[in-house]
């Protein structure tokens, strides 16, 4: 379906207000009469009477005559409209103009009047008919009443997606040491025999290396700075066997900041359980922010279940700042483990930090699995969940190879109108049956108003071609 006959359709639906009259039979069943004792009731009957039986002449005058003896009955507000239908379908020019003159009068002393939506369809459909004739003013009326809906109106703003999350980005490793006095940061006053030396080292077996390399290490004076740097990078490449201890201490204890964070990088290499523990440990004493974001990275890349349930004892605890939890539940995230996720998913439940649940829809929703994308519909699905969450978390499970009909019965299930309106737009971005289906019921039959609008905008936009035929639907319900 074309926008242009969309708009069409719209606009037959704005001016119209109720399905369209055929010539041969009334608007609707005249209403019974309810008020006896009314002053106008004998005059209403014999109104009624003439109408039904096509003496529309009498039946103008008889509706007219309420209105003008009897302004305060209970019949006077919907008189004129039934004055006004009965002139149309006298069909002379003259009785034309007066149909109108009596829906102006309707519309200005009875505002409020039952009638005035099948009023204001009749009034233009006798402009209409005056126009064919060569009115120029009913003709000027109906282009006028045209030009309001001919316009489409701004089209429903989508929902905003989710700010992007950044992930952590992973630490640089350690630039290898150079040679004699080209250590940076170093002055170039270091003793140049003492760093020769400790190249020299490389050449040699880490067994016999390696003491020499931990008391270097061991050192805490200012003076040994690029010496420590050069060492824990030879202990580390060397791999020497209980090298862990020098490294941890170092992590911990050494007053050079780039010595401790070479110290953490080097732990996570080495990949023994040894190191997974002393990496723990610095999670556990550490109040360095960046060395506990390289040690969360470290046992990230470590793989064993004992560096993963590190990893989730550290994402659970509240005691540590929220920056670092969030990486670690990154990470976590990102290893793609069926066990991890099902961690994750445990783990919002018990959170209080807004921000770190938000973290969690954002880790899980990158995965694309089944499992995580109902439990996202779940959260957004839950009324206890605070708004943003629970449009988060549809917007992620959208992303998501979930079936429609969880979104169509998510909008049954939800009340929130702000929820519902998000749906109308992931239901218009689906594109499949089952989204259409369930746009069409929104359409027509949702009792907000503005939803059943967006829910037909959305529609005109998609290509199902059983659209015109609801739209139809519509206007002739």
């Amino acid at each position: 379906m074309t926008r242009s006959l969309f708009w069409s359709v719209v606009a037959i639906l704005a001016l119209s207000g109720q399905s369209p009259m055929s010539p041969d039979q009334t608007p609707m069943a005249l209403p019974p009469v309810s008020a006896q004792g009314d002053p106008a009731d004998s005059v209403y009957r014999a109104a009624r009477t003439a109408l039904n039986g096509r003496d529309y002449r009498r039946a103008a005058e008889q509706f007219g005559a309420i209105g003008t003896r009897f302004p305060s009955s209970r019949y006077a507000p919907d008189a004129p409209y039934w004055q006004a239908f009965a002139l149309y379908r006298l069909g002379s020019d003259q009785s034309l103009r007066l149909a109108l003159t009596a829906l102006e009068g309707q519309r200005r002393r009875y505002p409020t009047a039952a009638t005035k939506g099948d009023a204001a369809a009749l009034e233009r459909r006798v402009q209409g008919e005056l126009a064919r004739r060569g009115d120029q003013n009913a003709a000027a009326a109906i282009s006028a009443a045209a030009q309001l809906v001919a316009v489409p109106p701004l089209p429903p703003t989508p929902p905003a997606p989710p700010a992007a999350i950044a992930p952590p980005t992973p630490p640089l490793p350690p630039r290898p040491p150079r040679g004699p006095g080209g250590e940076a940061g170093c002055s170039e006053n270091d003793d140049d025999i003492k760093v020769a030396a400790l190249n020299a080292l490389q050449q040699m077996d880490a067994e016999r290396a390696a003491p020499i390399l931990k008391k270097v290490l061991a050192r805490r004076d200012p003076a040994s700075v690029c010496l420590r740097r050069k060492a824990i990078f030879l202990l580390a490449q060397q791999g020497a066997e209980g090298a862990e201890p020098a490294l941890l201490d170092a992590a911990r204890h050494d007053p050079d900041p780039e010595v401790r964070e070479q110290a953490v990088f080097w732990l996570s290499q080495v990949g023994s359980d040894a190191s997974v523990a002393a990496l723990d440990s610095i999670l556990r004493t550490t109040t360095d922010p960046d060395l506990q974001d390289k040690a969360v990275f470290a046992l990230s890349q470590q793989g064993s279940g004992t560096a993963t349930r590190a990893l989730r004892a550290y994402a659970e605890r509240s005691d540590v700042p929220e920056e670092a939890r969030e990486k670690a539940m990154f990470w976590l995230g990102q290893s793609g483990s069926a066990d991890n996720l099902a961690f994750l998913r445990q783990l919002y439940g018990k959170l209080k930090s807004e921000e770190l649940k938000k973290k969690v829809l954002y880790s899980l929703a990158q995965t694309g699995t089944a499992d995580n994308a109902r439990w996202l519909a779940t959260i957004a699905r839950d009324e206890k969940e605070a708004p943003e969450l629970r449009k988060q978390a549809l917007f992620w499970a959208q992303q998501c190879d979930l079936p429609t009909s969880e979104f169509a019965g998510l909008y049954g299930s939800t009340t929130d109108r702000a929820m519902r309106e998000q749906l109308i737009f992931v239901l218009s971005q689906r594109g499949d049956k089952a989204a259409a289906d369930k746009l069409f019921d929104i359409a027509r039959s949702d009792p907000d108003p503005e939803l059943r609008k967006k829910a037909l905008f959305w529609l005109g936009q998609m290509d199902d071609p059983r659209v015109p035929e609801v739209l139809q639907q519509i206007l002739e319900h």
